[in-house]
């Protein structure tokens, strides 16, 4: 027996990404690591993560989850992408939707092509050969991969799901498999005289926790990381102003959408998620440029059905603290930073970095240089979702004070790099494996209206006619193939309705 191994990991915080993280921990070391979870019922949580990007799937996959059970018990849809309502002006709109757009020939990506149609007139908006985002607003969904011989991609999907129900879901699998939940207020933490690492927590009732390793998933609070071992704050308040959010659930007046609405508007943006019992809610904005009771008012007017419980105000301040893993501790979630759930990276967030943590899983020596890459990379995924976040606000011609002020952002270095090389010929610079991939920068770009002034020279393998009938062809095959897709409401009443909640 390994006499250096870590045997005893103590979770801070329960919600989404406490239980996420001793359900992932508990799945992959079993016996051979007690997993101890601390929180209190008398705390509440942020819980407004409700919206998903596809590789929640695979973090679902790795704990054992059945899909279809998964959203029975979540009251969960699915998510085919994001509308993005107003964002470049008013009255527009375009789609995020995840997966590919259109299907690459030869060398060349299916957008270059489609670049030299649309400059001979012969080409629709690029939406229209998302498979995922015409499905999405055709209200469809299927899955699984196309029929054999077909030319389409497989629909790309993730979730959209209560975020208490889902914590729920999983604390009650952790139990099963012997994770311990301890109630109780954390009142103390008690740090080694030797070296400044966590030794154990001490409850409100007197009973002190020891662990080897503690996950703070403390929310905002970060009691660890944040306030215990006194990691600093790095705000990004400079690129991201907004700072406030109200979250409210309405009535679903109508069946739901596979997709999450985001709405531009005076401050900041609103979110619309549909769920299978419920709309969840809520406005985006910059205290600089709106009041609350404004913004409250703001969402409360522009809800699809009767709001279900008081709107609550989620005060904020966009950034990361300084180092994410620091001593024997690990921040995940509102404990290690806040980006603003533009783009749905929140829960992302937390598997990713639980992922990053299991791959660079301390033994008891806790080696500085797997701590400091942890450290790097974790940084590296937080910096390329701000500068994706920032790229929507920034390429806008709305009117208002924010919209002029992100206008005219001095912008980080690696997304004006970004700008510049996709405006030269639709090129898009993907470094690293970071998160978002070329599909997703290519719509956002062009929904904002960054367009390219040439394309790539690998697309003129084509003649003119040969691309424009390409373009046209995957076009009309993308429309047959969601017409014959069944329903997203048919699909869910077969495979995934929920029970009524009581």
């Amino acid at each position: 027996m390994d006499d250096r191994a870590v045997r005893r990991v103590v979770v801070v915080g329960g919600g989404t990404a406490g239980w996420m993280a001793a359900a992932a921990i508990n799945k992959i070391f079993g016996e051979r690591v007690n997993v101890t979870l601390v929180e209190s019922d008398d705390i509440g949580i942020v819980g407004v993560g409700e919206a998903t990007i596809p590789p929640i799937r695979a973090y679902n996959a790795m704990v054992g989850l059945d899909e279809d059970a998964f959203l029975r018990a979540t009251q969960g849809t699915i998510k085919l992408g994001i509308q993005f309502v107003g964002w470049k002006r008013a009255g527009e709109a375009y789609m995020h939707a995840f997966g590919s757009v259109g299907k690459d020939l030869g060398l060349a990506s299916f957008w270059q092509y489609w670049l030299r149609a649309r400059k001979l007139g012969q080409a629709g908006p690029i939406d229209d050969y998302s498979i995922s985002g015409v499905a999405a607003l055709a209200g469809k969904f299927l899955r699984g991969e196309p029929p054999p011989g077909s030319h389409l991609q497989a629909l790309t999907h993730a979730f959209h799901f209560d975020a208490g129900l889902y914590a729920r879901y999983l604390r009650g699998l952790c139990e099963q498999r012997g994770v311990k939940r301890i109630e109780g207020k954390i009142v103390d933490t008690q740090l080694r005289a030797t070296d400044g690492f966590i030794e154990s927590v001490r409850l409100e009732s007197g009973e002190l926790v020891g662990g080897d390793l503690f996950i703070d998933c403390s929310g905002f609070r970060s009691l660890l990381l944040g306030q215990a071992l006194g990691v600093p704050y790095v705000d990004w308040s400079h690129w991201l102003p907004a700072n406030r959010a109200w979250a409210v659930p309405c009535e679903l007046p109508h069946p739901a959408e596979p997709y999450t609405r985001s709405t531009a508007h005076e401050a900041g943006w609103q979110w619309r998620i549909p769920l299978q019992h419920r709309i969840g809610n809520g406005v985006v904005f910059s205290s600089e440029f709106m009041n609350e009771d404004e913004a409250a008012a703001g969402l409360m007017a522009r809800l699809d059905g009767r709001a279900l419980a008081p709107p609550r105000i989620i005060r904020f301040t966009t950034g990361h603290r300084r180092q994410f893993w620091h001593r024997n501790c690990i921040a995940l979630g509102l404990a290690s930073g806040f980006l603003e759930p533009l783009e749905s990276t929140s829960i992302h967030l937390v598997h990713s970095n639980i992922a990053r943590l299991i791959n660079f899983f301390p033994d008891l020596d806790f080696a500085q240089a797997n701590i400091d890459e942890y450290n790097a990379q974790t940084l590296f995924e937080f910096e390329r979702i701000r500068d994706f976040i920032v790229l929507h606000y920034h390429a806008n011609e709305r009117q208002g004070a924010l919209w002029d002020y992100m206008r005219h952002l001095v912008l980080p270095p690696e997304l004006q790099q970004k700008m510049a090389v996709f405006r030269a010929n639709g090129r898009i610079m993907r470094v690293n494996n970071e998160l978002f991939a070329e599909d997703s920068w290519l719509q956002v770009f062009l929904g904002q209206g960054v367009v390219p002034q040439g394309h790539n020279p690998l697309a003129n393998a084509l003649s003119d006619a040969e691309a424009v009938e390409f373009v046209d062809t995957v076009g009309k095959l993308t429309r047959q193939r969601v017409k014959e897709l069944p329903t997203h409401t048919d699909w869910i009443a077969r495979f995934a309705k929920a029970a009524p909640l009581n």
